[in-house]
């Protein structure tokens, strides 16, 4: 079942339920570890309100911001004052509405617990990359609450990092590395009140070629 109803119906409460999870760190991790440089594209997948695609205009990158809930986008230009140098576009994960090698750097921050072939994702991601490009991907290590499958319609209970490397480098990535962000996801149950704790994973990779 496609999540793009549950995150219609948040978009506008969404930014504050993001903040109860995850602290900014996690983005600082993720620029650190893509090494953005001022000038550049970068893909924000997944992109909800524009988390990571502010710190993204903040480093003077120009960003394509892609989100399957267009109530998401709406509400990351309303957030965000309607910045120049993005560009928002509803897309899902297995036919992202970008051409082949366009972007210095794709992004995915808790996009890929929530799509169906978490590889073919990693694909299609790698897919709009240039030559010598970096992908990096935030999200939450496996874990057993399965109250996120039905409150927040996840997919997946996170994943292993093994998985994660072994998707990288199926999809032709090298310089793969999955680390700890050093940080923990901590959503609460609407249904019993339970506060978790989740830690999050960052994993980059590189494009062959480039110079």
């Amino acid at each position: 079942m496609s999540s793009r109803p549950y995150f219609d119906e948040v978009a506008g409460r969404w930014e504050g339920m993001r903040q109860s999870f995850f602290s900014d760190r996690v983005r600082d991790v993720a620029l650190a570890r893509a090494g953005v440089q001022a000038g550049r594209l970068a893909a924000d997948v997944g992109a909800g309100t524009g988390f990571l695609t502010e710190a993204l205009l903040g480093r003077g990158l120009r960003v394509l911001a892609v989100d399957q809930s267009p109530a998401m986008l709406e509400e990351l230009k309303r957030r965000l004052g309607n910045p120049g140098g993005v560009e928002c576009r509803p897309g899902e994960s297995e036919s992202l509405p970008i051409a082949d090698g366009a972007v210095d750097h794709v992004f995915a921050n808790m996009y890929l617990h929530h799509v169906e072939s978490p590889p073919a994702a990693i694909r299609e991601m790698v897919r709009t990359l240039k030559p010598g490009g970096t992908i990096v991907i935030t999200d939450a290590d496996e874990h057993t609450h399965e109250f996120l499958r039905t409150e927040q319609h996840d997919r997946w209970l996170g994943f292993k990092r093994d998985d994660i490397r072994r998707w990288f480098a199926d999809a032709g990535l090298r310089d793969v590395a999955v680390d700890c962000v050093g940080d923990d996801c901590c959503p609460s149950s609407q249904g019993t009140g339970e506060r978790v704790a989740i830690s999050i994973f960052v994993a980059v990779g590189r494009k062959p070629g480039g110079c």
